[in-house]
């Protein structure tokens, strides 16, 4: 089979990594994908959000199965123009993926179907908003309506907080159109629970729960970032949370999005909070969670492409969907500055052993001569003999990157470094092992990933 994985990031890695395991897959093209993603697929100079030309190759190279992984293609009906022209895919069509493109309808979705949510206000004028404000409940959450990449939420602490998400959204358009409209809603509290789930419009199986952790500093300081780490499963979604949310939220949401005239075949994400009052939905999503796919896919223990198949022709109920019962821990190695500023061109560095742990978002291939290298005692040649050793990197850049190359930072999030075991502890313990085998001038991660989790776990 020759197949066709439209994104570039670490989701998309994990994604292409998981798909290689199906033995019938003779071929994979990444679009774009990315300089780590070249050593498992090739790679095409083409946008995610270049439909024309993403359905030209895709017929001039005759495709047989398509997997759309970013939300801004899956909104903009990249799997209409692939259908259109008899290409099967993963990926809700443009009709359905407005649950994640419009935070209005999924939230107006919620209210007629009475899927549990925070309280909220819609606005379309800043006036309005602003007024709201006077008297609203702080703290308070502010969303911008469309696809933000990830940013366009703000959690205001204080009134003034508020009001300057919503003059930054409506008329200084931070965010473009997607804040033409905003929704102001309740703020939740609780432990905050990911769950990924595969669905066909009729079966819905979630997969194993995860923890994200946004903010770009540890202890949960500093600016939201796309995510610094994950961890699986959460301890917090227990098997009577996952009861509830089921019954109460899942099937529902399937149904809602069925009577709408909007059947959802894909990845589903829903993003919880599990309050007091039982969990509530946060956001849906409309696809893959990143970087929750790169710890949520190495413990399936299924064939991806199989379940894949079977939710785009409709017979997931008869499809094998398992996970194993150990523990996964992603720490994302960013740019030193990211989510705001960062420099980009360093050479990568790590050996072959590491490499089958790294799930690559932002890095590309380069002629050596073009890697930057760092200053001062901090150059990747100094570090790498410090953390590797040189034949271990020369072997892997020989074999993965390539005679005369250099594989460079190109992004604020550089790498995932996952590691699976038989314990959270472990596995925590392992990707931050992981992370001393791997160097890049200006890297930078947080030290604290999975340490909620493991204070959860140690107070049941």
């Amino acid at each position: 089979m020759k197949i066709m994985v439209v994104g570039g990031g670490g989701r998309e890695h994990a994604i292409i990594k998981k798909i290689k395991e199906n033995s019938k897959v003779e071929k994979i093209y990444a679009l774009p994908g990315n300089g780590g993603i070249a050593a498992d697929a090739e790679c095409v100079a083409i946008g995610a959000t270049e439909l024309d030309r993403i359905a030209d190759f895709a017929k001039s190279n005759a495709i047989d199965y398509a997997i759309v992984a970013p939300d801004d293609p899956l909104v903009a009906g990249c799997v209409d123009r692939l259908e259109a022209i008899g290409i099967p895919c993963f990926g809700p069509r443009a009709n359905a993926a407005i649950i994640e493109g419009s935070k209005v309808f999924s939230k107006n979705l919620m209210k007629k179907y009475g899927i549990p949510t925070a309280k909220y206000e819609v606005f379309t004028d800043m006036d309005s908003a602003l007024k709201y404000l006077e008297t609203a409940p702080i703290p308070t959450v502010i969303k911008a309506d469309g696809l933000a990449l990830g940013k366009g939420v703000i959690i205001a602490l204080t009134r003034e907080e508020a009001k300057l998400a919503v003059i930054s959204m409506m008329r200084d358009k931070q965010f473009g159109a997607s804040g033409d409209q905003i929704v102001i809603e309740e703020f939740l509290e609780g432990p905050e629970v990911s769950v990924l789930s595969f669905t066909d419009g009729k079966t819905v199986v979630p997969m194993v729960s995860s923890m994200d952790h946004k903010r770009a500093g540890d202890g949960d300081t500093g600016l939201n970032t796309g995510g610094m780490g994950t961890v699986a499963p959460n301890p917090y979604y227990t098997d009577a949370v996952a009861k509830r949310c089921m019954e109460e939220i899942f099937l529902p949401t399937i149904n809602a999005m069925n009577k709408e005239g909007r059947t959802f075949k894909g990845c589903l994400y829903f993003g919880l909070m599990i309050t007091k009052d039982g969990p509530k939905v946060i956001e849906y999503n409309c696809r893959f969670g990143d970087p929750e796919t790169q710890v949520v896919l190495p413990l399936l223990e299924s064939d991806l492409l199989e379940i894949m198949m079977a939710t785009t022709e409709g017979r997931l109920s008869e499809t094998e969907v398992s996970f194993s019962d150990k523990h996964a821990c992603c720490v994302i190695m960013a740019s030193e500055g990211y989510p705001v500023k960062y420099e980009k061109g360093y050479e990568i560095v790590t050996d072959d052993d590491t490499w089958k742990h790294l799930y690559v978002a932002g890095a590309k291939l380069v002629p050596e001569a073009e890697a930057k290298q760092g200053t001062d005692g901090g150059s990747a040649s100094f570090n790498a003999k410090r953390k590797l050793n040189t034949e271990d990197v020369r072997a892997w850049k020989e074999h993965t990157v390539g005679e005369g190359m250099a594989l460079v930072n190109s992004g604020g999030r550089v790498l995932g470094v996952t590691a699976v075991a038989d314990s959270l502890k472990d596995a925590v313990d392992s990707a931050y092992a992981l992370t001393k085998k791997v160097y890049f001038a200006n890297e930078y991660c947080r030290f604290d990933i999975g340490q909620r989790a493991l204070a959860a776990y140690g107070r049941k």
